[in-house]
């Protein structure tokens, strides 16, 4: 009969493993400690040799597999096109920088590498303040799967910006841009002078973003009604098109059965950038510069506003996240705050004792009134 200390001597031991192995493997621990003490011993040393095995590291996340992973995933989520084809060029950019440095893995992306990695942009303020959300955004994705410990472009301190002012188009610049299409018909066709002169309006009348525009299906219109997007509580957002902007589309020859301005055979980014040069060259011929169709999504909320709505309803309408964006960029052109601010002043004004004095004096407060030389 095996001695007492032997047994509770390997129970304790299977113990301290209790944790580490298999069910079945405990379970003929457990019956050994009973039953054949060799046994028990057995299997201690085979864990104890188990713990003294070399563990074998995974191999680093190299940056082309995080790169890869990063689009899969992009895809996944439905981005937009336009948003995709943005990473890639940041991409692009990150390859062509860790192979002129030798650089292979995520963890060799250090502050230090991306502060060099950020000297080479050429973007402007606003485009490297983007660049650089895109490069932290990819570094979250990496941190959150641990492939890195932490993300260094956090300790990147983004470029100082100056928010640049609205600059809607006036009345008589529009009325030049309209004026305009014959020019461009006799240089690019009538068909594509048609396309244009439908395209314009668009822009003007429902204050999409270009993007949105080229992409714009045809089963987006009903009746007079463009719709825009859904918001997050689930309501439509529709835009009321004026009759002869649906007279224009109507007009115009389709760029394909599904689409007004766009082939949907081409990638989005290119269809945007031809759209892009036809209104330079529209601008170029109504002698408008610094003409962008940006500025028509300006112009869209600025006679908006100046026309009373208010500042929330014209946010809705624009699809920003916040009023908050709508207000930095749109403020000064509130009419009714600038209304209330004169309503204001009078009210503080009629109060003042000095103001209702002069303007309520009479000789005996004032005196006689002298002309001074």
């Amino acid at each position: 009969m095996l001695p007492l200390s032997k047994p509770f001597k390997a129970k304790d031991q299977a113990e301290k493993a209790r944790e580490k192995y298999s069910e079945r493997e405990r379970r003929e621990v457990a019956v050994g400690v009973i039953r054949d003490w060799q046994k028990a011993q057995d299997y201690v040393r085979d864990w104890e040799a188990r713990e003294m095995e070399p563990k074998i590291a995974a191999d680093p996340m190299t940056i082309e597999q995080a790169k890869e992973r990063y689009l899969t995933d992009a895809t996944a989520r439905c981005l937009n096109e336009s948003t995709i084809y943005k990473y890639r060029l940041l991409f692009k950019q990150l390859t062509d920088f860790s192979q002129r440095h030798g650089l292979r893995y995520l963890k060799e992306l250090e502050i230090e590498t991306l502060d060099l990695f950020r000297s080479e942009w050429k973007d402007g303020a606003r485009s490297s303040l983007k660049k650089l959300e895109r490069l932290r955004a990819f570094l979250r994705f990496c941190e959150r799967r641990k492939w890195i410990d932490r993300n260094p472009a956090l300790d990147l301190k983004a470029p100082k910006i100056q928010n640049r002012p609205t600059f809607p188009f006036t009345h008589a610049e529009i009325v030049k841009v309209l004026a305009a299409f014959e020019k461009y018909g006799a240089r690019a066709g009538i068909a594509n002078a048609q396309r244009l002169k439908a395209f314009v309006p668009v822009l003007r009348y429902s204050g999409m973003r270009i993007g949105d525009a080229v992409r714009c299906g045809v089963d987006r219109i009903t009746g007079n009604k463009l719709f825009l997007y859904t918001q997050k509580t689930g309501v439509p957002v529709h835009c009321i098109l004026p009759d002869f902007v649906l007279r224009e589309l109507d007009a115009a020859p389709k760029s394909s059965e599904g689409h007004f301005f766009w082939t949907g055979k081409s990638k989005l980014h290119s269809a945007i950038g031809k759209w892009q040069r036809r209104l330079q060259t529209l601008f170029e011929l109504a002698e408008v510069p610094g003409g962008h169709a940006h500025r028509f999504r300006d112009t869209f909320a600025v006679e908006l506003l100046l026309a009373g709505v208010p500042l929330e309803r014209v946010s809705v309408l624009l699809g920003h996240q916040s009023v908050r964006i709508t207000e930095r960029h749109y403020s000064p052109w509130v009419r009714s705050r600038q209304e209330q601010l004169e309503q204001d002043l009078r009210r503080v004004w009629e109060q003042d004792p000095i103001a209702l004095m002069e303007t309520k004096g009479t000789p005996e407060v004032h005196g006689e009134r002298k002309q001074f030389n």
